[in-house]
């Protein structure tokens, strides 16, 4: 009877603990939905053919808005360029080579540590060392180097991560097939472990095209004219591009819609960005297994 009892607690227990989750994903899923819905209702009616292909005219009430995708493609791609190397380069030497070691778990504190700062706190130290003490100025490249710094502790930490994932039968394998360290890294670790790096790629690719308060500080302005010859001319980007239309405009009704147009298409973008970067992934991960 005592048994039957427990049993039964038990499977109660675990109905709960499952209607709880299930209700938080349903929550945050319609949270999700919501959001998009709102935005997508609202912005759809700004968007036309000119309003994605032209720059914005007349003090930002009219034209479109193509200035500010470039300038988001730019900053993302370019942080990714950055960041990406130098996490999995970093992530390699604290998993490979590092290990556990004291030098190692500082290193990681201060990783985790730098995970939780506020982006605006990156964006003040951008435009103190990259804009100013570089001599760099509000330009594509500091925002890019900025924002690379920004994503930086997201890819280490998925890349170390993806590493612990690779049995370490594989590196023994190859170690006693006459390997080096370094070439069981780069032949056998790396590749294995290079679709879940590619999430953190995905995370950090996510947040750089998104961010406001970091390119505000190092890299967008107001009003710039379309250019890709130079990476120390400032652009503009879309997050910056809906602040300043909410912030700034003198004529918030005729602003309004496109505020809502560039908040769908920068949505839309995240969303395609991101899955090209998942499809990217899963090839390789296919590949690995097929």
């Amino acid at each position: 009877m005592f048994t039957l009892s427990l049993a039964t607690r038990r499977r109660t227990k675990e109905r709960v603990m499952h209607a709880l989750l299930r209700s938080a994903a349903f929550i945050n899923m319609g949270a999700l939905l919501a959001v998009c819905s709102f935005v997508a209702w609202n912005g759809a009616q700004a968007i036309s053919w000119a309003f994605l292909t032209q720059p914005p005219r007349n003090a930002m009430t009219e034209g479109g808005i193509w200035s500010c995708i470039l300038g988001t493609v730019l900053l993302a791609s370019g942080a990714l360029a950055v960041s990406f190397p130098l996490g999995v380069a970093s992530a390699v030497y604290l998993h490979e080579y590092a290990r556990d070691s004291r030098f190692a778990r500082y290193i990681r504190l201060g990783v985790n540590n730098l995970a939780g700062v506020p982006s605006i706190v990156f964006g003040l130290f951008g435009m103190s060392f990259f804009v100013i003490a570089c001599g760099l100025g509000i330009s594509l490249l500091s925002g890019i180097l900025t924002l690379s710094v920004l994503t930086l502790p997201v890819i280490i930490s998925t890349a170390e991560e993806a590493l612990r994932q690779v049995p370490m039968t594989c590196r023994e394998a190859s170690l006693a097939l006459g390997a080096t360290q370094s070439q069981t890294i780069f032949r056998v670790v790396l590749p294995s472990a290079m679709p879940g790096m590619l999430t953190g790629a995905i995370l950090g690719l996510a947040r750089a095209a998104g961010e406001t308060a970091v390119i505000m500080f190092t890299a967008a302005v107001f009003f710039a004219k379309p250019d890709t010859g130079s990476l120390l001319r400032p652009v503009m980007a879309l997050p910056n591009h809906i602040y300043v239309l909410a912030t700034s405009s003198t004529d918030m009704e005729k602003t309004m819609p496109l505020q809502y147009g560039t908040a769908l298409v920068l949505v839309l973008l995240v969303t395609g960005m991101n899955l090209a970067a998942i499809l990217m992934r899963d090839r390789l991960q296919n590949r690995r297994h097929p």
